[in-house]
C-alpha cells in the first residue's frame, strides 16, 4: 500500500466497523444532551486487545487530511440537510464550511496514540486519547450515520502502526431519510423546527401518496435494470429471486432522477451486492475488479476474489463509468 508516497505492508484490517455514537461526538454534531465523553468502544476486549495489543496497550495510529476531506464531501448533504435533529440546528450550514477549510490547513498525515482504557470493567473494550486528530474526529463526525475502520499496517522499516480512516454509512442515512418520508410525507430537513402538523385526511393522503411513489419508482428502477443486466456479471446468476439492484451511486446522496436510473445500478447476487453497497470492491471503467485492502487476505481467499479480475458481462458506458467514478471515491475503502 502507497500512502503519501511511502510504502507500507497491508498486515490486518480490524474485522468490524467502529460505528460513531452520539455519545462519543461534541459540539454541534450532538444530538442529545452532555459534552460527550472521549472513551470509544472498538469492540470486545479479546477482539481489540488481539489486534491492537495486550492489555494497556498504546498504539500508534494516523489518519489523512485526503481521507477528512472526502468524508467531508461525503457528508455534506446531512450537514445541510440532515436527517436527525442535530444539536447545532441551521449552525451546521456555516460549520461544515468552517471545519473543511481547517481540515485544509492540517498535515497531510496526522498521528496520534490511543490507550487501552483497562479501567473499565466488563467484556467491551474502550480506547482514548488526549490527541488533537483523536478530538477532531469527535468533531466532525456525525453520529449514527459515521463509522471508522482501522488497518494495521508496517513501515518498511517493520514498525507497526494504525491507519484510521472515516466513512458515510449510507445505508444508515437512507434509513433514516425513509423514516422522516413515512413520518411527514417527504423527505424532512430538521433545520428549522417542524411544520404544523398535517390535518388526519391531508397527512394520510400525502404519505400514502409519497409511499406509493417510492415502492413503484424501486419497481420501474428493478425492472428497467433487469432488462439490462438480466443476470448478476459476476456469478452469472440469472434467477431474479436471488438478485439485488444495487446503486453504484448510493441511493442516500442520488438525486430522485438518480435513483430511478437504470445505469446507476447493477444487478447482483446477495454477497457481491454486499460487498459493491460497503464499498469493499468496486469496478475500474474497463470492467476490472477492484479489491479493498479492508478485508482480510483469508476472508479475500474465502470469496475467492481476484485483484484486477476482468468481467466481460460488466455492463459499461460512459453513464456508468460516472457513476462508478463517484462510487470509487467516496464509497470504495481503497
Amino acid at each position: 500500500m502507497d500512502i503519501l508516497g511511502e510504502k507500507y505492508i497491508v498486515k490486518e484490517p480490524f474485522d468490524r466497523d467502529m460505528f460513531v455514537p452520539d455519545c462519543w461526538v461534541k459540539g454541534p454534531n450532538k444530538i442529545g444532551g452532555g459534552h460527550g465523553e472521549g472513551k470509544f468502544y472498538i469492540g470486545s476486549k479479546d477482539q481489540m486487545r488481539g489486534f491492537y495489543g495486550s492489555e494497556g496497550f498504546e498504539a500508534k495510529c494516523f489518519i489523512l487530511k485526503s481521507d477528512l476531506l472526502t468524508y467531508m464531501q461525503a457528508i455534506k448533504s446531512e450537514y445541510l440537510s440532515p436527517t436527525q435533529a442535530y444539536r447545532g440546528g441551521s449552525s451546521l450550514r456555516d460549520v461544515w464550511d468552517e471545519r473543511l477549510s481547517e481540515i485544509k490547513q492540517l498535515d497531510d498525515k496526522i498521528p496520534f496514540i490511543i490507550y487501552d482504557q483497562t479501567q473499565i470493567e466488563g467484556p467491551r473494550g474502550y480506547v482514548n486519547s488526549t490527541d488533537s486528530a483523536f478530538n477532531l474526529l469527535r468533531e466532525i463526525s456525525l453520529p449514527n450515520v459515521s463509522y471508522i475502520r482501522a488497518l494495521r499496517v508496517a513501515d518498511k522499516f517493520g514498525n507497526d502502526a494504525f491507519y484510521w480512516k472515516l466513512f458515510v454509512d449510507y445505508e444508515a442515512i437512507e434509513d433514516k431519510t425513509q423514516a422522516l418520508v413515512n413520518t411527514y410525507g417527504k423527505k424532512k430537513s430538521l433545520l428549522a423546527e417542524p411544520a404544523a402538523p398535517y390535518g388526519n385526511k391531508q397527512k394520510q393522503k400525502v404519505v400514502s401518496k409519497e409511499l406509493s411513489y417510492a415502492r413503484i419508482g424501486q419497481g420501474k428502477y428493478r425492472e428497467a435494470l433487469l432488462e439490462e443486466c438480466p443476470y448478476c456479471p459476476i456469478t452469472l446468476i440469472n434467477d431474479e429471486r436471488l438478485l439485488i439492484a444495487s446503486h453504484i451511486k448510493p441511493w442516500a446522496v442520488s438525486t430522485n432522477k438518480e435513483r430511478l436510473d437504470p445505469k446507476n445500478g447493477y444487478m447482483l447476487s446477495p454477497l457481491y451486492d454486499r460487498l459493491f453497497d460497503r464499498g469493499l470492491i468496486t469496478f475500474t471503467n474497463d470492467r476490472k475488479l477492484h479489491v479493498s485492502n479492508w478485508i482480510s487476505p483469508k476472508n479475500v481467499e474465502r470469496m475467492n476474489l481476484q485483484e484486477g479480475k476482468f468481467y466481460q458481462q460488466l455492463p459499461m458506458d460512459e453513464k456508468r463509468a460516472y457513476y462508478l467514478d463517484y462510487h470509487r471515491e467516496f464509497v470504495f475503502k481503497g
